[in-house]
């Protein structure tokens, strides 16, 4: 019995001491709400009233850890699963960290590497910059105007370097962006959707600038087309005002989430992922000011212009997309905080007559 005791103490001391060098965090975000949304069209208008699935922000839950390897080396991992808060199903078509989905390894000295499912890195870096919004609030956020903003690749290796004299850079490349990385056999071309993403980023107190591209070959229908975009976004904080500029060009496709209106039925909420030959501008401008000691008020505007329609709108002319939104936050606590917004799109998905308007309040939750 003794030895027994003995050896469970030991067993308990080496336990302890591994986890000394080791940190796993469970954090997640609820939000949820109540709002309205109405949606029309030249042949079609509908609405809706009710419960709001993250009318701020997506609702997810993760864990991420790190391990002290020595020398400045760390083994970083990150599982962090999407889902809906109004009926617990699963989000990013069933997956079960389809958030992200990486391990890698990290440096003060020479950067991080990852592994797995990830963001781009207009993702990460101009998502935030471009608009006041980044990649929440619904049809205000970044990736409605901005199609690379919200963008997550599978099977994807990608570097961050360490930020020098402000500057940063960072590369990502996708052997198949959705999917199994399928083989390529003798005699046929390849299958899999290779995607290529960079950035350049500058931070230095009140100004953040980012430049970043991102191409993705269309592998499926073998027609050779590969979209791309180039993103310049800067924003500064005046401490009384922060002011968000973006523009962007994007060619021969759509990047992103195809559906203009997140958690929505909308037929017209959709932009042709390949389109060659196709061309559009892309315009943020926004402002974003404290209100008092606890809030925050929000304002943007987000334009998506076709400078060529491309052979998939053969016979059908495109119309500038426009977004206007208008949101505002307050903190109860540091982790707890109330939110209204609401916005209105006309020419929806690039179609003319396509117009939508949303309104609503909620409460957003992390831990």
């Amino acid at each position: 019995m003794r030895k027994k005791i003995v050896a469970t103490a030991l067993t308990i001391g080496f336990a302890a001491s591994a986890q000394a060098d080791t940190a796993v965090t469970l954090y997640g975000l609820v939000d949820g709400g109540l709002g309205y949304t109405q949606f029309k069209s030249d042949t079609t208008k509908g609405s809706r009233v009710g419960v709001w699935d993250g009318g701020q922000s997506s609702n997810r839950w993760g864990l991420r850890g790190t391990e002290d390897l020595g020398n400045g080396l760390k083994a970083v991992f990150v599982l962090e699963n999407g889902f809906s808060l109004v009926n617990g199903t699963q989000s990013q078509s069933g997956r079960l960290f389809g958030r992200e989905a990486i391990v890698g390894v990290k440096s003060d000295t020479w950067g991080q590497v990852t592994l797995g499912r990830q963001g781009n890195i207009a993702y990460r870096w101009l998502s935030g910059v471009a608009t006041p919004f980044g990649n929440n609030f619904n049809q205000s956020r970044t990736a409605g105007t901005f199609s690379v903003a919200e963008v997550r690749y599978d099977n994807q290796m990608q570097y961050q370097s360490p930020i020098m004299s402000g500057f940063q850079v960072g590369i990502g490349y996708s052997f198949n962006a959705d999917g199994e990385q399928r083989f390529k056999q003798s005699g046929q071309s390849d299958p899999n959707v290779r995607a290529l993403t960079a950035g350049l980023r500058y931070t230095n107190g009140p100004l953040a600038a980012v430049l970043t591209y991102d191409q993705i070959s269309d592998a499926e229908t073998a027609t050779g087309i590969r979209a791309r975009s180039w993103n310049l976004a800067g924003s500064y904080d005046f401490d009384l005002v922060e002011l968000h500029l973006g523009f962007g060009i994007t060619d021969d496709g759509w990047f992103g989430t195809p559906s203009q209106l997140r958690n929505s039925d909308l037929g017209f909420g959709s932009i042709q992922a390949y389109n060659d030959g196709f061309r559009a501008y892309s315009y943020g401008i926004g402002l974003s000011a404290p209100v008092g000691d606890s809030g925050k008020m929000l304002i943007g505007w987000g334009m998506v212009d076709p400078r060529k329609d491309g052979t998939a709108y053969t016979g059908q002319e495109l119309a500038s997309q426009h977004i206007l939104s208008l949101a505002y936050t307050h903190k109860l606590s540091s982790r707890t905080s109330l939110y209204a917004q609401g916005a209105y799109g006309r020419n929806v998905a690039l179609i003319s007559g396509n117009k939508t308007q949303s309104i609503g309040v909620g409460l957003r939750h992390s831990f």
